[in-house]
């Protein structure tokens, strides 16, 4: 009964085809819960794969309809030892994008995994069903090398409507505070910074779309007779825009600007390298805030990005300036950003440099989350990777993306561990999505080290000693 043992057999599942046999069966739920119609399988991947599988763990489980119409439903388990015991709650979701099957490439299927040397390809293999069943299968060697004992308590949250957004999350969450209450939220969703570091990240930026649209008059008038006496909205709406975020990507409005990055998040991205991968884009060195580097830029700080833009015909251009002109844009940013004031500021800057005219229209937005890169339940976690992996794992103050993270940051009010076992061009929501065979066998081990680890926590004040 020792932490190697419980690593060489969480290395075992994966030797053996287990953990690929449990993981293919999971992956063929056709579980796309942007389809209308798929209500039955997302319960039954709850009711019938992930009910089972708990049961068999020691837990006790319930699903939970969505109070939000057509949202997709949640698994709350947990596995209770003693009130005495530390907690850890863990996250997962079993739902997909949609398979896009005629698009996968020949030999590939998007229910069914394939594998080809290193890649593991099916949808769901590496967002989300390779992660928490990595996550489940090395818990279930802890928990059988402590002879059905794991010294801690845990709770877990499926769900199952993650690629729509989270609905309901928020509320079932705030509904259901005092049963998931818990020491530490230890889940894992993302990729790593790179296939070969292990990575822990600690919260994510936070995300607002929104629309600036210019609509000038009735149908568009010929560019000879008219030009230079009516404004153009594509002109006018590129150049609102302009006043926003300039040509090399700075944020130029004061109020959508984050506070200076942190010295314990400096320290932390220090030395760390945004890509460089094999089918990673190049990274443009000379984009963005001045004086940061790639990674504090992507991590640390905020980025304004256009996500389209439409003016006139593109398909068919005529010689006539057109009517409107409108434009989705997007920003993510860090833990600090003024964000619930977004159309506020923006409708502000855009009428004190000219552009009354532009209409601007904000979506709901997710918050920003960061835990201390230097809490105690941090330095826990990266002492137990190095052990299991003999290497420095990677720390991130925050993921550049986005994920529910303030549900449990915010709302349960947990310190939040991620470690994510993807890594960045797995295709995670395109045709070919893949899981990385070699970081799985990693993570089972890193997964099996922490869950033996925590086994071992001495808590004080919520904190490990």
């Amino acid at each position: 009964m020792t932490r190697s043992a419980a690593i060489s057999q969480a290395t075992a599942q994966y030797d053996s085809g287990a953990f690929l046999d449990t993981l293919n069966r999971r992956v063929a739920y056709k579980t796309e819960s942007q389809e209308a119609n798929s209500g039955d399988v997302l319960n039954a991947y709850l009711a019938d794969e992930m009910t089972p599988a708990l049961a068999a763990l020691g837990f006790t489980s319930r699903i939970v309809p969505n109070p939000v119409p057509g949202g997709g439903p949640f698994l709350i388990a947990q596995r209770h030892e003693s009130d005495d015991a530390p907690t850890v709650l863990t996250y997962g979701h079993g739902d997909v994008v949609r398979g896009y099957d005629a698009q996968w490439r020949d030999g590939l299927k998007p229910w069914e995994i394939v594998v080809e040397g290193d890649r593991w390809y099916g949808r769901g293999t590496a967002d989300n069903k390779g992660q928490h069943t990595i996550n489940l299968s090395a818990l279930a060697e802890v928990l059988a090398l402590r002879g059905g004992k794991l010294g801690y308590n845990v709770k877990m949250i499926v769900e199952m409507g993650e690629e729509m957004g989270s609905p309901g999350l928020h509320a079932i969450c705030e509904q259901l505070r005092d049963e998931l209450r818990a020491d530490v939220l230890i889940a894992s969703d993302g990729p790593r910074l790179a296939a070969e570091h292990p990575t822990v990240f600690l919260g994510s930026r936070g995300l607002v779309n929104f629309k600036l649209s210019l609509n000038l008059r009735d149908g568009g008038h010929h560019s000879g007779n008219w030009g230079g006496l009516l404004r153009n909205p594509g002109v006018v709406l590129a150049n609102a825009i302009a006043s926003i975020v300039d040509g090399n990507g700075k944020i130029l409005v004061d109020g959508l600007r984050p506070p200076a990055v942190p010295a314990s998040v400096r320290r932390a991205l220090a030395g760390l390298e945004v890509g460089g991968g094999p089918n990673d884009p190049e990274v443009d060195v000379d984009y963005g805030e001045p004086g940061l580097t790639p990674t504090e830029r992507v991590i640390g700080w905020n980025n304004i990005e256009v996500l389209a833009f439409k003016t006139g015909n593109p398909e068919k251009p005529v010689n006539a300036i057109p009517p409107y002109a409108y434009a989705h844009m997007q920003i993510r940013f860090v833990v600090g950003t003024d964000w619930e004031r977004l159309g506020e500021i923006l409708r502000a800057h855009l009428d004190a440099h000219g552009f009354p005219m532009v209409e601007v229209e904000v979506e709901r937005g997710v918050m920003a989350t960061r835990l201390d890169p230097e809490d105690p339940w941090v330095l826990w976690a990266l002492a137990s990777m190095r052990e299991t992996t003999g290497k420095p794992p990677v720390l991130l103050p925050n993921l550049g993306g986005t994920l529910p993270n303030d549900v449990f940051a915010d709302v349960l009010g947990l310190p939040t561990l991620w470690v994510p076992h993807s890594y960045p061009a797995c295709s995670q929501h395109a045709p070919d999505e893949h899981l990385l065979g070699s970081v799985a066998r990693e993570a089972l081990q890193i997964m099996a080290g922490l869950f033996w680890d925590l086994g071992e926590v001495d808590l004080k004040e919520g904190k490990p000693r």
